[in-house]
């Protein structure tokens, strides 16, 4: 039976552990540097010269902001503790890393789509030069930081894994399925990356891409029943 119990930071798995010390860090140096610092290790479009390889990994240690760090190493610290305890520090940390990964090409894959849809809409006439300029520099010119995309493929394990399991939201007074909070949110992302609101900041499609990638992941490790990443 996994343990539910809230712990305190000396029960924490190890690499949850270290992850968190590792985000803390990157941010703290975020903080200090700013700067070359951020643009260096924020994820930016492929054809964007601000773009490097290494983005796909470095993004996820990066962060917009107090709330939006100390959100994402909540969440992780909440549904990664007991995936950690039944897989191991190991087999966690290459999910997690995989995750966060597959988050970031998803995320880039529909900027690309955006922008071939735009392009497609222009030649066509339907809307005008400057809207599609102003709306694909938008696009081209958007950097992508946090965790969450990850995160989200550890939420799709935890819920695969444990999909009965009760979870307390703020502002719901009863106990939640774990699996419901999980489809819940995803739809939510989904939502918000097909019609996002002015103002919203959020890399949705990194979201839903880290929940897909995490939920194909635990279903083909689920069926062959082997230590695939050992």
């Amino acid at each position: 039976m996994a343990d539910f119990r809230m712990r305190g930071f000396q029960g924490i798995p190890p690499v949850i552990k270290n992850l968190v010390i590792a985000n803390v860090l990157f941010f703290l140096a975020e903080l200090t540097f700013g700067g070359q610092f951020i643009e260096t290790l924020s994820l930016h479009y492929y054809d964007h010269p601000e773009f490097h390889f290494w983005q796909l990994a470095s993004y996820m240690f990066m962060h917009a902001g107090w709330e939006h760090i100390l959100f994402n190493m909540l969440a992780l610290w909440m549904f990664g503790s007991t995936v950690e305890d039944v897989w191991g520090g190991k087999r966690f940390l290459i999910f997690y890393l995989i995750c966060g990964i597959g988050a970031a090409l998803f995320q880039v894959g529909t900027m690309a789509v955006e922008l071939q849809i735009l392009t497609s809409k222009v030649n066509a006439g339907s809307i005008s030069q400057e809207e599609f300029l102003m709306r694909g520099r938008s696009i081209y010119n958007l950097t992508i930081v946090g965790a969450s995309g990850a995160i989200n493929g550890v939420m799709a394990a935890f819920a695969y894994l444990f999909p009965n399991a009760p979870m307390f939201l703020f502002f719901i007074p009863v106990p939640v399925k774990a699996k419901y909070i999980v489809i819940g949110y995803f739809l939510l992302d989904l939502f918000g990356g097909i019609n996002p609101g002015s103002g919203d900041n959020v890399a949705h499609f990194a979201h839903v891409g880290g929940a897909i990638v995490g939920l194909i992941l635990v279903i083909t490790m689920n069926r062959t029943n082997r230590r695939t990443f050992y």
